[in-house]
């Protein structure tokens, strides 16, 4: 067979350290497999099993702690003809236990290694997801707090179609990686080890007794057989390729000409249910179908059903590098939620600026032109009345016209909401 292993590079650790077997049985594992380096990426992450990737002649990447298969992910994902294996110690495992938790799920074809030495041997000792709650750790009494986790269970309850656990001196582990990696899809080793340089030290342990205590544990199946299901990557694509095609961004024609002398800064400031940041996007299409450029900052709280809404529009003849309103031009006031996120700005108007606003809304004092909406009126409701303002806008100056607005609302709606939308701007034409 022919190995994989980096000449210039041998595996070195620690005397009696476990992971110099698991380097030499996955070279046989990979010989028996007859892949060649170019057809094998090795993923690590930090620790001593970050060695892994050094020790190997094959496309390799190292990352940050416990974040191992999401690399992988993108490989696998990327490169589905790669052999992807993932190297990770009980450090890992338990740093990035979310993402061993997701690949179980998902069954992409990644074999996953878990080295198993029970303690952060790399930074001291410290006591990691699987250190027995006996043990001596620079962590003092922390892993006594804890129940060790036993990783196949939780790869099988998870979703894992492929879980094994040995020790590292099983006269097996070359085969029974070979399987690993041979099968089609998510496959998981807890390889168990002893760390002479931080637990051995103080825990009377020995790979005897790890196999001993393993005898206790629940059986990894292997295969199990609940578990089976398409390969993660070629489902996706069989479910990619039947999938209708994207269609491509909607192209915004030019229809009119504007008449806008410079740049306009318009703030629409309400609450959730008011589609105000409908009514900015209407703003923004009518504006790009007179030839203009446009933009958009929208601002509201997680509770999307409850709170301000606050939408902030430029429109201009040139390109715009920044969407943030420090002082708008127009101010379309529609509820108390909004005002109170833009207080300052509002006291700050001059008597060049609108504030266009529901009936009776309270504003700070401010010199600013002030245009009620009547709403009652002209039969507006609170859903209504920001295109109700943006329609008394249009007769206040060029930022934009009328037919423009039009326009907006054909670009944004259809069926009886544009009808709706259309009779609300005829019904402000006056």
């Amino acid at each position: 067979m022919t190995s994989l292993l980096n000449a210039q590079r041998p595996p070195v650790f620690c005397p009696g350290c476990s992971h110099e077997r698991t380097v030499h049985a996955l070279d046989q594992a990979l010989g028996r497999l007859d892949r060649a380096g170019n057809q094998v990426a090795v993923v690590s992450d930090i620790g001593c099993s970050g060695l892994f990737d050094t020790f190997f002649d094959t496309h390799a990447l190292h990352g940050l702690h416990g974040r191992a298969l999401t690399y992988a992910t993108g490989l696998k994902m990327a490169c589905p003809e790669l052999t992807v294996i993932v190297v990770m110690g009980d450090g890992g495992l338990g740093i990035g236990g979310a993402h061993v938790l997701s690949a179980c799920r998902r069954n992409l074809d990644i074999t996953l290694l878990v080295l198993n030495n029970f303690n952060y041997g790399m930074t001291g000792g410290q006591c990691s997801a699987t250190t027995p709650a006996g043990a001596t750790t620079s962590s003092g009494f922390l892993n006594r707090l804890e129940a060790p986790l036993d990783i196949c269970t939780v790869a099988g309850a998870a979703g894992a179609p492929w879980v094994d656990r040995l020790v590292a001196t099983d006269r097996q582990l070359s085969e029974r990686l070979a399987g690993a990696i041979a099968f089609n899809g998510f496959a998981l080793l807890d390889i168990r080890g002893v760390c002479p340089g931080r637990f051995s030290a103080h825990n009377r342990t020995s790979l005897r007794q790890i196999e001993a205590d393993m005898h206790e544990l629940p059986p990894a199946d292997t295969i199990v057989a609940a578990n089976q299901r398409p390969e993660y990557s070629a489902h996706y694509r069989q479910l990619a390729a039947a999938a209708p095609a994207c269609l491509p961004p909607a192209r915004i024609e030019m229809r009119r000409q504007h008449a806008l002398p410079r740049r306009c800064r318009i703030l629409l400031l309400g609450a959730a249910g008011q589609r105000i940041n409908t009514a900015g996007e209407v703003l923004c299409l009518a504006a790009m179908s007179s030839g203009l450029h446009a933009s958009q900052k929208n601002d509201y709280p997680i509770t999307v059903m409850r709170g301000h809404s606050v939408s902030e529009v430029i429109v201009d003849c040139e390109p715009i590098g920044y969407t943030g309103i420090d002082k708008p031009d127009v101010v379309i006031a529609l509820a108390a939620e909004g005002v109170a996120r833009r207080r300052q700005i509002i006291g700050a108007l001059s008597a060049d600026d609108l504030v266009i606003r529901s009936e009776g809304l309270e504003l700070p004092p401010s010199q600013a032109r002030i245009i009620d909406v009547p709403a009652a009126t002209l039969g507006i409701g609170p859903r209504d009345q920001a295109l109700a303002a943006l329609a008394i806008l249009c007769s206040q100056g060029p930022a934009i016209t009328r037919e423009a607005l039009q326009d907006g609302c054909k670009l944004r709606f259809g069926g009886s909401i544009l009808d709706k939308a259309l009779d609300v701007i005829d019904r402000c034409r006056s």
